[in-house]
């Protein structure tokens, strides 16, 4: 048959790098799925478009590559949005390529099925940038445009529409065969990197915080130690940030950033370099985080620079930033700096050893055990994740939670995308909430023979609202949930699954990883959060 947009669609997907695509078909769409039949993408059909976005996200976080997401039209188009809030506050590069009804239609009420009065007025708020194809000739070039963009500093998600008709019609557009494209790492200026060296240089108590921008940016890490070394400094890692230095690093002081002592540090810092983090809610303790020092503020999106405290501002990204200020400070000889870390972790640790946390502290232990250290793991927003955001060494395996807007849904389908797209074994933890927003996608999981363990902690409902409704109002409200024999549930779909207790949860979870597909860990429990102070 004739090539049509859909096949300028994939050709140039496919130079620009791509192998993998999620989504769902949908009528508007239909030229694209028939086209990716003649490709050598591979399809990843999820079952709700939410969990499609969710997939993109992970499998972009998990292999370093653009997840690629393809939506029908209207109601297609917006289920995936809550998902893509997370990609966007995240930073995570994902390119959505939506349907549209015909051009004939735009812009008009023809009763066309889906259509809504201006589709990408409703991306605006969870993406970089939105287009609409006019023509077959603008595919190539519009797609380009929006890979490049969605990897750009600050990366998240892009955004094209392309009408049925552009995807269905015959096409004079020659095959597409290489695409180039640049992608932007924003450099810093100098005049703010020799500030910032300047006030490292004499500073006495610097601290770093490291967030997620750091862990993403690349050569990020390497960068951030080796300006940690050079100025003795503590680093203290947000939960994106995880990983950006090794917990057992002498500078390291880990991530317990909902704990006062670290709170502490931090504003007791007589220089605080934070980068890439908008020192947000979590990161700040509730918005507790007093700085008492200069703040120096580094990330590549200019919105979040000092938002929440005065500080000089260094736009770039991470990784530029911390090489070009490595360069110009003085190194020093070792002071304190790991003595104060591992002072802050021993505070911590006897803190928690006053409070009756005996079980949440043995299940981080038993899932650290029994999880390879190259596992990349991926936590909904439940307890158990709440407890991670501290307690979870990230190892050699990257930590990938939805803490960037903080929705429910989003482990799961993140880690069977993961595991389609690294081949290897990935961890998702659930509370059963959260569960019930992707149960849907075991069905994904046994068609793809994911290689992905679920770890779903059943507490009867929504248990981190119904510990905060209690604390504030003695009594929680619309918090319990009558759910599913999930065991039973994940045994209808021919994945392997298992009751756990605290006790046998390590030695269930262990076993599962091991084995290759699918499979559901059940583990009963109700856990509670520490107290910070």
């Amino acid at each position: 048959m004739d090539r049509n947009g859909g096949d300028v669609v994939v050709e140039t997907l496919t130079a620009l790098g791509a192998t993998h695509v999620f989504g769902i078909p949908g009528q508007n769409a239909l030229g694209l799925f028939d086209a990716i039949r003649r490709s050598d993408l591979t399809f990843v059909s999820s079952r709700v478009e939410n969990n499609s976005a969710f997939g993109a996200d992970g499998y972009a976080r998990a292999t370093g590559e653009v997840g690629v997401l393809f939506l029908s039209t209207g109601p297609g188009a917006l289920t995936a949005l809550g998902a893509l809030q997370e990609a966007y506050a995240t930073g995570v590069p994902v390119l959505v390529i939506a349907s549209q009804v015909p051009r004939a239609f735009l812009g008009l009420r023809r009763g066309a099925l889906h259509q809504l009065d201006d589709q990408p007025r409703s991306a605006v708020n969870v993406t970089k940038s939105t287009a609409v194809a006019r023509t077959g000739a603008q595919l190539p070039s519009l797609l380009a445009d929006a890979w490049e963009l969605a990897q750009s500093a600050p990366a998240g998600p892009t955004w094209v529409e392309i009408p049925q008709d552009i995807l269905l019609e015959p096409t004079d557009v020659p095959p597409v065969r290489s695409v180039d494209v640049t992608v932007v790492a924003r450099a810093p200026r100098g005049d703010v990197v020799a500030e910032a060296a300047a006030l490292l240089d004499g500073a006495q108590r610097p601290v770093i915080l490291a967030g997620g921008g750091v862990r993403r940016s690349r050569g990020g890490p390497e960068a951030l130690v080796d300006l940690a070394e050079a100025v003795d400094a503590p680093v203290v890692s947000t939960v994106g940030g995880k990983g950006a230095i090794a917990f057992d690093h002498p500078l390291s002081a880990a991530s317990w950033i909902e704990d006062r002592h670290t709170t502490d540090l931090l504003a007791d810092a007589d220089v605080l370099l934070a980068v890439g983090t908008a020192m947000g809610e979590v990161t700040s303790n509730y918005f507790t985080l007093a700085p008492r020092g200069r703040i120096i503020h580094v990330d590549a999106e200019s919105r979040v620079l000092a938002a929440n405290h005065p500080a000089l501002a260094v736009h770039a990204d991470a990784a530029s930033a911390l090489t070009a200020i490595g360069q110009r400070v003085t190194r020093r000889a070792s002071g304190d700096g790991a003595g104060r870390a591992r002072g802050l972790r021993d505070a911590v640790e006897a803190r928690l050893a006053a409070q009756d946390v005996t079980a949440e502290l043995g299940l981080m232990s038993a899932l650290r055990s029994a999880t390879p250290a190259a596992t990349q793991t991926f936590w909904d927003m439940t307890i158990a994740a709440y407890w991670a955001w501290s307690a979870w060494d990230p190892l050699d395996g990257a930590f990938h939670c939805a803490q960037g807007s903080g929705g429910l849904g989003f482990a799961f389908p993140a880690a069977v995308a993961a595991a389609i797209g690294t081949g290897e074994p990935t961890l998702a933890v659930s509370g059963d909430g959260g569960a019930m927003y992707s149960i849907a996608e075991l069905a994904t999981a046994r068609q793809h023979d994911a290689d992905v363990t679920w770890l779903i902690v059943d507490d009867g409902g929504y248990g981190i609202l119904r510990e905060y409704m209690t604390d504030t109002f003695g009594q929680a409200t619309a918090t319990e949930l009558v759910r599913p024999d999930f065991v039973a549930l994940a045994t209808s779909f021919g994945i392997p699954a298992t009751a756990a207790t605290l006790d046998t949860v390590g030695t269930a979870v262990s076993a599962a990883l091991r084995e290759p597909g699918p499979a559901v860990v059940v583990l009963s429990a109700t856990l509670r959060m520490f107290a910070p102070t």
